[in-house]
Order: C-alpha cells, then sequence, then structure tokens
C-alpha cells in the first residue's frame, strides 16, 4: 500500500511559484488601497473659507469666520452683523462644511446667520446633538430653523424630533427621517427639496419620508437637479445626471428657502 503523500507537498503542488506571486502582489494591492480609502475618510481636508462661495456682489459681503462651538463651526453673518434667523445647517455625508457656503453667504442679506457644523469624519451622525451648542452659543434672540443635506437632512429631522420646541422650523435637502424618526404628530413647518434627477437619495425615498413628516409639510421639486447640486463639492458618485445646469439649480434651491423662510412666523 503505498502511503499518502505529505500534507505539504500537497499544498505547495496547488499553488505554483507564479501563482503564489500574483497572489502576494493582489493581497498587497488590495491592503493598499483598503489603507488609502481609510486614509482619506479619517483624515479630511482642511477647512477652505471664501472659496468658490461667492455668488454675488451681496454674498461676497457677508461677514464668514472660522470658530469653535464643540468644535469649528463655519459662521456667516449679514454685513452689518444684525440677524432675525439662525440657521443651523448639517453637511451631507463626508461633505465638508465650506461646501455649503454658497448657501450661507446667499442668505445673509435676508438677514439669517448660518453656521455649518464640522463633524467627526464628516458624519452627522457622530454628533446629531450638536445643534444644542450652537443654538447655545448663536442662537439667542433669534428664530432658529435646522437643515440639512441628505446624511445631514437626516440628522436635523432626528433633532428636530427629539426636541419638540427647539426650532421653529425643518429644512431637509434631498433627505427624508430615518425609518425610527417620525415627527408627523408636530405642528413643525418643514420644507423638503427634492432634486427632480437625484440618484442618491431616491425620489421615492424622499416622497415616501413626507409619511414621516408633519401634515403641512411644503414638497419642492427642483426641476433637473441632481443630488451634488445642493453643496459645491462636485460631482458625486452614483448620481443621476442634470438637466439643467448648476447656477440655475442653486437659484431654484435659494428661492424655495427664502420663500419658506419668509412664510415662518
Amino acid at each position: 500500500m503505498t502511503p499518502d503523500p505529505p500534507v505539504r507537498s500537497r499544498r505547495s503542488a496547488r499553488l505554483s511559484p507564479r501563482v503564489r506571486t500574483w497572489l502576494v502582489a493582489g493581497l498587497s494591492l488590495l491592503g493598499g488601497y483598503v489603507i488609502a480609502t481609510a486614509r482619506q475618510v479619517a483624515v479630511r481636508p482642511p477647512l477652505v473659507l471664501g472659496q468658490d462661495a461667492v455668488t454675488s456682489p451681496q454674498s461676497r459681503a457677508a461677514r464668514v469666520t472660522l470658530e469653535q462651538a464643540s468644535g469649528p463651526v463655519i459662521r456667516i453673518r449679514p454685513q452689518n452683523g444684525e440677524a432675525r434667523t439662525l440657521l443651523v445647517f448639517y453637511p451631507g455625508g463626508l461633505v465638508r462644511p465650506q461646501a455649503y457656503e454658497w448657501l450661507g453667504r446667499a442668505l445673509a442679506d435676508q438677514g439669517v446667520e448660518t453656521v455649518i457644523p464640522a463633524f467627526p469624519l464628516d458624519l452627522a451622525v457622530t454628533a446629531a446633538g450638536r445643534a444644542d451648542a450652537l443654538i447655545g452659543a448663536y442662537g439667542g434672540g433669534k428664530r432658529v430653523v435646522i437643515a440639512g443635506h441628505s446624511l445631514g437632512g437626516a440628522m436635523a429631522a432626528q433633532y428636530a424630533a427629539r426636541h419638540p420646541g427647539k426650532v421653529a422650523g425643518l429644512i431637509l435637502m434631498a433627505a427624508y427621517p430615518a425609518g425610527n424618526v417620525t415627527l408627523k404628530d408636530q405642528t413643525l413647518p418643514v420644507l423638503s427639496l427634492l432634486a427632480e434627477r437625484d440618484g442618491v437619495a431616491a425620489p421615492e425615498a424622499v416622497r415616501g419620508g413626507l409619511n414621516r413628516l408633519p401634515a403641512g409639510t411644503t414638497l419642492t421639486v427642483i426641476p433637473g437637479a441632481v443630488h451634488a447640486f445642493f453643496g459645491r463639492y462636485g460631482p458625486q458618485q452614483g448620481d443621476g445626471q442634470p438637466d439643467v445646469n448648476r447656477a440655475q439649480a442653486e437659484g431654484d434651491i435659494l428661492n424655495a428657502v427664502q420663500t419658506y423662510l419668509t412664510g415662518l412666523r
């Protein structure tokens, strides 16, 4: 009876030197990719103010500063420093706060002060209650509205749901409350903005989210716009194809927000 070959010999026969070389190379490339991806998430780009954020002479005149309120925050005020409304804006997931500076600048000459916090890893889910500190630092004597884009909008909705009476309004941009969050029993005025050609926040999901929002919620469709048109951070993977230019979409977004804020009591 012929004895079985040693286990080591059988394993060696399965992988030739060439295969082992390719295997090691493939694992090295995969490891490098994982490390690079993790680094991109963990090491965020610096906060840079005033870069690609001015839309008009009025927005250029806004006062923009980088401050600390339980973490870094971009503060945008009217030129005279006087504001009637405080807009707390939560950025989208992995989006730097300065991507929304254009909106705060555009609203400043309407008496709106906007604060855009930087979250750990640029994920609002890491500190959804951050609005508490921002309202405490900047909300004195002002009507407070909380807003957010995408994941930031979901976290803004969560904050409003868990703090009834704390804010006077909620603006959701390509966003909707999570399945376990509801504001249906509140009388809070809500504006939901839906980008018509959004490929990230599916329009049917945004519309479905209305079931968890107050009955009087206003849904406004931004014609031809995509998910990435709410912030100035460039194209987004998986997004739709716009059939309007960014300037047109931003104008429609701004008009919708201004109309909503003007209608608040």
